[in-house]
């Protein structure tokens, strides 16, 4: 029996506790610290990865995080544009709350601030290569550019596949980043790939990409289901794969530097995909986005597949709770999204948590085009696999003005094609889904209609429902202080565009004086207005 008062035992004794307890510390002062954070972000690609089950797209890496950390099945961005949709990542406010930043080609209200700055004042080494948020301008109260995702990191160069894809090698230049930060000091990086953004390398995917037009299992019920399209989609395929490549090389890295335990890993998209009725609109292709997350001490029960709404509002306050800051601290101005480290923390798949039940949409100005440079204002709710949509102004033309080119669609073969259908048959109801206008007012019910076809809107047996979708809609828009809700949504029109070049673009085209706009084709250009 230990005799403590004997003086060399109480000497030992006291030397083991104290070991004990700086071993605890240790331990605790690991179980404390922040994971990294790596935000991967690709430039207009939808809900399309062989993890859920798209046959004409491989994607082993990205398949990879989601098994060994959790894939998110309803994932939506609040605004279907580079620029909005950024906007909402980096502050978690919806787009209406983000004053000019509701808008394509902006200017980033000094107000607002971004997570990756508010990660660098706390001491984070804080970087990004290629795009992070844009196109627009970004300074501060003084007039000098802000890093909204941290210092560039695009010194690192390769030959792409085709001349359509960049030449910067995201993964290497992330290599490049991780070789400058000091061992224990915690970062973020944010990978943002340009890719895949039109245009495409015309057929790349069946001669670059191995792949057959018999891959395509669905043409949506929007397009018509003809060659060009089925090559168009595997284009952007091919470029979805080349992207995942770079993932791969990635994943390495962390592998190889022995930080992949502790690192958040964040994987989505801005945006749908650049064709029509994607990228641009307000419809379940336009906002579905891929999210997939890993994170291998932080996320019980990995492999799991969750079904709950997941908003971009959300990605703001989980990264600031995860880096251990408060919202407070981050001084961030307020959120209404929700940390998902309840997701994180649970062993539950499918719906996870009964109030993340639905998510809104919406959106103001993406491209020029239109009178005045007027915006083609919407707000909508998902809900329950139910989509409610208002258009405030249904007179206007919804890809902007046809004798301007439909400049809030990008060129691409598909477009070409359904503008060339509608020129040999004015009834082309392929024209009328992707650029015609539409009503105040669209209902669809999405698991019988996921392609939202079937406006339900006016139908008597449906009104119940859109009456209370659309009261609980603007609830939450008037408790977030949409200007729409108070008859003030001019004030979106009446932001100025950022590049001056392009003001007033519609009055300029009129008078022969405007710019050529690098996006659209010159055969989009309607000869003559269509009203």
């Amino acid at each position: 029996m230990l005799n403590v008062w004997n003086p060399i035992q109480f000497i030992q004794l006291s030397v083991i506790l104290f070991v004990c307890g700086l071993q605890t510390i240790e331990v605790s002062a690991k179980e404390a610290s922040p994971p990294n954070i790596l935000f991967v972000i690709a430039d207009d690609w939808g809900a399309h990865a062989s993890a859920y089950g798209t046959p004409w797209v491989k994607t082993p890496n990205f398949d990879r995080v989601a098994k060994e950390g959790i894939l998110f099945t309803r994932a939506f961005t609040p605004n279907a544009k580079c620029a909005p949709s950024r906007a909402c990542i980096i502050t978690g406010r919806n787009s209406w709350q983000l004053k000019e930043a509701a808008n394509h080609i902006c200017y980033f209200p000094t107000e607002f601030k971004s997570w990756p700055e508010a990660l660098t004042e706390h001491g984070w080494k804080v970087g990004h290569t290629n795009k992070g948020w844009g196109p627009g301008i970004a300074q501060d109260e003084h007039g000098k550019p802000r890093n909204l995702t941290g210092k560039s990191y695009n010194k690192m160069k390769l030959d792409p596949p085709t001349d359509e894809i960049t030449n910067n090698d995201y993964a290497g230049n992330f290599a490049d980043f991780l070789s400058q930060t000091p061992a224990g000091k915690p970062w973020a990086f944010w990978v943002g790939y340009v890719e895949p953004h039109r245009g495409y390398e015309y057929g790349s995917g069946v001669s670059k990409g191995g792949k057959k037009l018999s891959d395509v299992d669905r043409v949506p019920g929007y397009w018509p289901d003809t060659e060009i399209v089925r090559n168009d989609i595997l284009d952007y395929a091919f470029e979805i794969e080349y992207i995942d490549s770079h993932l791969g090389r990635i994943l390495k890295s962390l592998e190889d530097s022995k930080q992949i335990d502790n690192t958040l890993i964040v994987l989505t998209s801005d945006h749908g995909m650049p064709f029509p009725r994607g990228k641009g609109a307000a419809y379940e292709a336009s906002n579905h986005v891929p999210l997939a997350m890993m994170w291998k001490q932080g996320i019980t029960a990995p492999g799991r597949v969750v079904d709950d709404y997941i908003s971009f509002v959300d990605l703001a306050p989980t990264i600031i709770e995860v880096a251990g800051l408060t919202w407070e601290q981050s001084g961030m101005a307020t959120s209404p999204g929700k940390s998902l480290t309840d997701i994180f923390h649970s062993e539950k798949s499918g719906r996870v948590n009964p109030a993340r039940d639905h998510v809104l949409v919406g959106m103001e100005r993406h491209d020029v085009g239109r009178p005045h440079d007027w915006g083609y204002p919407i707000r909508g709710m998902i809900k329950d696999d139910v989509l409610l949509l208002q258009n405030f102004e249904p007179t206007r033309w919804p890809a902007c003005n046809p004798e301007t080119g439909y400049m809030n669609i990008d060129a691409g073969a598909t477009k070409t094609l359904i503008l060339e259908m509608r020129r040999s048959n004015g009834a082309d109801k392929n024209w009328d889904y992707c650029f015609g206008k539409r009503p105040e007012f669209e209902l669809y019910l999405l698991k019988l209609d996921p392609d939202c076809l079937n406006n339900l809107a006016q139908d008597p047996a449906q009104q119940k429902l859109l009456q209370e979708y659309k009261a609980i809609m603007y609830a939450q828009l008037k408790a977030e202080g949409d200007p729409r809700m108070e008859g003030k949504g001019e004030i979106f029109d009446n932001y100025p565009h950022a590049s001056k070049a392009m003001k007033d673009y519609y009055d300029q085209y009129l008078k022969g004086k405007a710019p050529k706009a690098g996006w659209i084709n010159q055969t989009d250009i309607e000869p003559q207005p269509l009203d």
